[in-house]
């Protein structure tokens, strides 16, 4: 006979682990206003890691459908990126760059496209400007056009774009079809200036009106009448019946193979073909939501550490209390993740939302300025949001187990003792890592200081960053050195100023809490905005010296292959330059780095005459072969007068000129010039860009173009710096205006963290005006404490960098910085006077 096990008497059951900790809900309802802080940086960092998300993935999303190419469900095109190989087999390193202009492939490859066994075609298709005179071709005459633009394409493309003749035939050679005829019948003659020169064509045929002017020229003769003969823009694969366009694509890409460069492309890839300014958009989102975003996630996220951080330290005597009475280390830190659980998910669904505004508003502006297609959509999916939630989620879980670390871990009968007081002994993790980056910030900006050109502005990059992670990590030890020396002049400045130089003293983690914010706004909005307004007045004063010529001749339309010498004929001229502008690629540190670059017309007396390049070291020369670099961009590149210099032109094409000087004036003017010769077939529009003359009338000139003298065309080419410092401008004011918020935000928490203190304060006789007065003056120390750090970061980051760039020291304007720092002390004194009013008034009514 067995017996039973005995049963347990009947209890309550248990808990269940997994539900929140009740001494966590009972914090959040009971103390909603300790939370509302926490709630409010958790937010806003959710903000900024949203929007940059969004414009990220926005970047690696990007397409276009196709237009051009949409009947046409196999294209070939060149790669459009320039490649930099370096090392060998495991550490080999492949380097890409967007190509300035357009990479091209070798109309051979026409004819192995159409051999394939699905191919039913290939069609070479080009395109290229092409000019009429603008009285010739039946249109108005615009003030300073000589000529109307016109696109051509070979008549091949039709069978893919749709065309139809409307009268006449196809073009033979010697023959177009126009879109526009401008009052012209079939047979009549037309006059048309391509990259050499002009021809006369008869008209065979007209089609209907195109949007754009268009010309069809025979295949053979658009190939051979472009600017770079010999080459296509891409090739039109159509397949036979019941081919697919995947089993044709994998046929083409076989018979190419890799050695030719081109790459196969069908479904909305075609769209990235047609659409040069796609791969464009797509770097500049990518580097505003990964670049900019990796920055600013940074910030958001030790902000709101510090946010958290300093909530929970506040409450170090509660949490003493219950070490007092027996809570063990891990149940108080259980309480802390489940606040964390409760409030960052919910905080960071708040912040999503603006995010998505903010990422909207910012897309819409890059839409506007022509930074981006408008067949582009914004995409906005879970993975930035989730990923904005998940990063404010750990960082609360992050910062709020640090913070309580020791006050988990001291013993019950030491717990109150401790909390009474702030600790003085620096924590042994903190410390050393902070030393460690401050370490880093000197070396780096040493390193940046001893380099010129790009290296010093990369190695300048890091001294921001490694010099903010010190004052993050160093923030009481920065905080006690600042209360000190800002605390002498207030000893002797009244009662409430010795008070609050007191206070700064021996609470130094709160003011540290308090500047860590502000360094964060005055430091990064200066690195943004001082760099641009440095840029932009060595800029013009390198315009200014060097743009000797009286005036310069442009045309929207390009100006015609005969103009320099129309130019040079002209009463009163003793120079005219032709400039085709353009951009080449430089290795610099290991990357492809673009370059603008000026293909001269003319002689190097006659470029003398009308630009002050500054020559430093060598002799120009214009002869085919043979370059000339800005010295800072030389530097950079490792290069000295009479080396070989691997450049890659404007469609990618290698080439290796002999460096025959270099100027100082690279930034104001060109960076690179090569004689004309060397980048004519290497660019989509070769028509000179710009004429410069030495002497005559603007009279005289019109009839070559638009005419300016040397201040309206500085103005002109300022312009087109505009989008740079618009983006530089927007993420200073989101970078700041998120610091800003969060440095108000710690202020308000630490004023209202102290209503006992302040009321204990007016207990003893202060009076009120004596307590709001010691409070502003513990905002202002905050304020100078956060403005003067700021600064010092920034001119670190700024002086090497600049130097490197430029070659002058960064231009700081004073309303501009006053500016900055008048906003850091409004927000410091509003911050903290506004909740400190409410709570004297709250202890007089209760009083």
């Amino acid at each position: 006979m067995t017996r039973s096990a005995p049963r347990s008497a009947p209890g309550p059951a248990p808990r269940p682990a997994r539900l929140p900790n009740g001494l966590a809900r009972a914090a959040l309802r009971f103390r909603p206003a300790g939370f509302v802080g926490t709630f409010v940086a958790l937010a806003m960092a959710a903000l900024v890691v949203a929007a940059c998300g969004i414009l990220l993935e926005t970047g690696v999303r990007a397409s276009v459908p196709p237009e051009r190419y949409a009947h046409a469900p196999v294209v070939v095109a060149a790669d459009q990126r320039a490649h930099l190989v370096s090392g060998h087999g495991e550490d080999r390193e492949d380097e890409t760059t967007q190509v300035p202009d357009r990479a091209r492939l070798d109309d051979s490859l026409v004819a192995k496209a159409a051999s394939v066994p699905g191919a039913r075609t290939a069609i070479a298709d080009v395109t290229f400007p092409v000019q009429a005179d603008a009285r010739e071709a039946g249109t108005a005459r615009e003030a300073g056009t000589a000529h109307e633009a016109r696109t051509a394409h070979g008549w091949g493309s039709t069978v893919f774009t749709g065309e139809k003749v409307v009268a006449g035939r196809a073009p033979g050679p010697g023959e177009v079809v126009l879109s526009d005829a401008g009052g012209r019948a079939v047979g009549d003659r037309v006059t048309l200036t391509t990259a050499d020169g002009p021809h006369t064509f008869r008209v065979s045929g007209t089609t209907a009106p195109q949007p754009t002017p268009t010309v069809w020229f025979a295949d053979a003769e658009a190939v051979r009448l472009s600017a770079y003969p010999g080459r296509v823009d891409a090739i039109a694969v159509l397949p036979k019946d019941g081919v697919r366009a995947e089993t044709l694509k994998s046929q083409v890409a076989r018979a190419l193979g890799a050695s030719s460069h081109g790459r196969v492309h069908t479904g909305d890839d075609r769209g990235a073909v047609e659409n040069a300014s796609l791969a464009e958009a797509t770097e500049l989102l990518t580097g505003i939501g990964g670049s900019f975003g990796g920055v600013a996630t940074v910030v958001a996220v030790f902000t709101a550490a510090g946010t958290v951080a300093l909530s929970v330290g506040q409450r170090r005597r509660e949490f003493a209390l219950l070490r007092a009475i027996g809570t063990t280390p891990r149940q108080i830190r259980r309480t802390i993740a489940t606040e964390a659980l409760l409030v960052a998910p919910a905080a960071g669904v708040v912040g999503c939302l603006p995010g998505i505004g903010l990422a909207h508003w910012w897309f819409g502006q890059l839409k506007d300025k022509g930074a981006v297609p408008e067949a582009v959509e914004l995409s906005v999916s879970y993975i930035p949001l989730l990923t904005a939630v998940g990063t404010v989620l750990l960082t609360a879980l992050f910062a709020g187990y640090m913070a309580a670390h020791r006050s988990s871990r001291i013993k019950p009968g030491l717990a109150l003792g401790e909390a009474s007081v702030e600790r003085l002994r620096p924590g042994w993790i903190r410390t050393p890592l902070g030393l460690a980056a401050a370490a880093g910030g000197f070396v780096c900006a040493g390193l940046a200081a001893s380099l010129t050109g790009e290296d010093a502005a990369n190695a300048a990059l890091g001294v921001v960053m490694l010099f903010m992670l010190a004052v993050a990590l160093l923030g009481p030890l920065v905080a006690r050195v600042c209360a000190a020396l800002f605390g002498l002049p207030l000893r002797g400045a009244g009662a409430s100023a010795a008070l609050a130089a007191a206070n700064s003293r021996t609470n130094a983690r709160r003011l540290a809490s308090a500047i860590t914010p502000i360094v964060l706004a005055m430091a990064f909005s200066s690195v943004l905005v001082f760099m641009h307004t440095s840029e932009e007045r060595a800029t013009q004063e390198q315009q200014r010296r060097g743009m000797v010529a009286d005036h310069i001749v442009t045309s929207d339309t390009g100006l015609a292959p005969d103009a320099v010498a129309r130019a040079a004929r002209a009463p009163g001229v003793t120079s005219a330059v032709g400039l085709l502008k353009t951009a080449v690629l430089v290795p610099v540190s290991g990357s492809l780095e673009s370059a603008t670059a000026q293909g001269i017309t003319g002689s190097v007396r006659e470029l003398a005459a009308v630009q002050d390049l500054d020559v430093r070291h060598g002799a120009l020369s214009l002869k085919p072969g043979e370059v000339a670099m800005d010295a800072s961009l030389a530097d950079s590149a490792h290069a000295e007068v009479g080396d070989r210099v691997a450049l890659r032109l404007p469609d990618g094409t290698e080439v290796s000129p002999t460096l025959v000087a270099t100027y100082g004036r690279g930034l104001g003017l060109s960076q690179v010039t090569f004689a004309r010769a060397d980048l004519a077939r290497h660019v989509t529009d070769s028509f000179d860009s710009e004429i410069w003359t030495k002497g005559g009338t603007a009279a005289g000139l019109s009839g070559l173009g638009r005419v300016r003298d040397r201040a309206d065309h500085t103005i002109a080419e300022s312009r087109d710096r505009a989008l740079n410092a618009w983006a530089n401008t927007v993420m200073a004011a989101v970078l700041g205006g998120f610091a800003a918020v969060a440095a108000a935000n710690t202020l308000v928490m630490t004023v209202l963290d102290r209503r006992d203190e302040l009321g204990t304060l007016r207990l003893i006789g202060s009076t009120r005006r004596q307590v709001l007065r010691m409070i502003r003056w513990e905002a202002l120390q905050v304020a100078l404490a956060g403005i003067v750090l700021g600064t010092a970061i920034a001119l670190a980051t700024l002086v090497p960098m600049m130097k490197g760039l430029t070659g002058q020291g960064p231009y700081i304007p004073p309303l501009l910085y006053g500016s900055f720092a008048g906003a850091v002390v409004m927000l410091g004194l509003t911050a903290v006077t506004v909740p400190a009013r409410a709570a004297l008034r709250r202890e007089t009514l209760e009083g």
